[in-house]
């Protein structure tokens, strides 16, 4: 069996079904995963203690090491769940595992509850359904920082194809109380209801739609509004693996559909999640998306004014400074960190902020997980919504009226595969253009890719892929032509021509 290179990205490892997705890989990875635990004190765990300890225990009851894990609904998620258990029962650490799919914020808040060592989650998020993958959430609920998925990349290398068959068979596993099947939804309900104001959300009467294109939360987010007193329409429900032929994303193009339940029924709100429910989409009133980029402001905004709450903003390099501005209106800090929400995370896990979000739909606040929660993210904007009686575009506008207009846009220039990705991060590098669009350059920040300031408060931000020839352009302006400009300015620094 040849060994495939297992690289965990922003978040997780992913692959192609039946290629380098399968049940050898899998296993390998969560041998790999065993050993790192078993090697790091922080988790309280010292040697092979094995099987036999534990088959002592009582049925049903998951005391010492154990791991929580879930899945979406792609094709085999749940038999490729079951052999990453068998895998964890087989080392001796004890298996929480979801009767049903599974949201990755779920899984967190599972893990944290439960006092696991950490928890698995079986999705490739919102990647086509051709794709699954293994997503590891270390003990304290977010989503692992580098220093943790390095090591098990590391451990999965010395796994040899002897070890995955090493295992111990689920049916064994549960009869031992080794491994528990358990139902994770009123878990993770009274987490939501305990930031939720349920009686303001229930006198509001808003009229909903939620599409949950064929992923993780469709068993959650409209169940949550429904036990509010809400009855929305709920669309892409059924089990779908190959998601109808898209991949289970919320962007604009993809819910176009929940847009034209929207108008057609006129509902003050269209809410949706991604494939494993960590990402949201938000339709308004008339139609139209709220980009991720408004949302984390005009959040910061309700749960400052609405809500009393207070704390530091925590935002990536490449997120819109919309929150920015609605943070210092509200005298609250704001900390940039690279791209990937594990940076976030790790900042939400000290405890000093109060939100923190990425443009690419990731969320999550205080007082609940350190993960991506494209369900509370939604919920959240219901409850402002229902706060403010009136339109997400008017309390955008309201709250421009305070802080100024932010414009912003992000696009992936896609670029001829003989084209040399590294000698063009070399000259951004060495000769960077200190002009764009007819200002100059007042700082170029290089946290994450090549982030160009303009003393006017504009930005052009560009993040070369690491792993196929595409450049992504971010730009932001006070109004849309400054922006486009911007735009235009990225493609031909990229291409050379500046």
């Amino acid at each position: 069996m040849t060994h495939t290179t297992i690289k965990f990205g922003t978040s997780g490892w992913r692959a192609v079904i039946a290629e380098d997705f399968n049940v050898f890989n899998l296993r390998r990875v969560a041998h790999a995963v065993s050993a790192h635990i078993k090697d790091h004190p922080e988790y309280g765990i010292k040697g092979e203690e094995y099987l036999l300890a534990l088959q002592k225990q009582p049925k049903g009851i998951l005391k010492g090491r154990h791991v929580v894990i879930g899945y979406d609904t792609r094709y085999l998620s749940e038999e490729f769940a079951k052999q990453a258990a068998e895998v964890f029962a087989f080392k001796g650490i004890s298996v929480l595992i979801s009767n049903t799919e599974a949201p990755t914020p779920v899984i967190a808040w599972m893990v944290m509850k439960n006092h696991a060592v950490g928890g698995v989650t079986i999705t490739a998020s919102h990647n086509p359904g051709h794709y699954n993958g293994f997503k590891w959430t270390p003990f304290w609920g977010g989503p692992a920082i580098p220093e943790i998925t390095d090591d098990i990349e590391a451990r999965v290398l010395s796994i040899s194809p002897q070890e995955t068959e090493k295992i111990l068979p689920f049916e064994q596993g549960t009869s031992a109380g080794i491994i528990k099947v358990a139902d994770f939804h009123e878990d993770y309900f009274k987490q939501i209801f305990s930031i939720l104001d349920a009686r303001i959300l229930k006198n509001s009467r808003l009229k909903t739609a939620v599409d949950s294109v064929y992923g993780t939360a469709r068993t959650y987010l409209g169940p949550v509004l429904e036990k509010l007193g809400l009855k929305p329409i709920r669309i892409h429900e059924e089990r779908d693996v190959m998601f109808n032929g898209s991949s289970p994303n919320t962007d604009e193009e993809n819910l176009a559909q929940l847009k034209q339940i929207v108008l057609k029924n006129r509902l003050d709100l269209g809410l949706a999640c991604d494939g494993d429910a960590d990402r949201f989409g938000i339709i308004d009133s008339d139609g139209t998306w709220i980009s991720p980029n408004l949302v984390l402001g005009i959040l910061i905004e309700h749960l400052v004014k609405n809500k009393g709450l207070k704390g530091k903003v925590a935002r990536s390099v490449m997120t819109s400074h919309f929150a920015d501005a609605v943070a210092k209106y509200h005298g609250l800090e704001v900390r940039e960190t690279p791209v990937g929400f594990k940076y976030i995370g790790n900042l939400l896990r000290t405890g000093q902020y109060l939100i923190g979000g990425e443009e690419s739909a990731g969320l999550s606040m205080k007082g609940h997980v350190p993960e991506k929660d494209g369900i509370l993210a939604c919920l959240l904007v219901a409850e402002m919504a229902a706060c403010e009686r009136k339109p997400l575009k008017k309390i955008i506008s309201d709250i421009n009226r305070k802080v100024g207009n932010f414009v912003n846009q992000r696009i992936n220039l896609h670029l001829d595969e003989k084209v040399n990705i590294a000698n063009i991060i070399e000259k951004l590098k060495t000769r960077p253009p200190l002009n764009i669009a007819g200002s100059s350059v007042w700082r170029i920040d290089h946290t994450d890719g090549f982030k160009f300031i303009l003393k006017d408060g504009s930005w052009l931000g560009l993040r070369p892929s690491g792993t196929e020839p595409i450049v992504r352009i971010y730009a932001e302006a006070d109004d849309a032509v400054k922006m486009k400009n911007l735009v235009e300015a990225g493609k031909k620094i990229i291409t050379g021509k500046f």
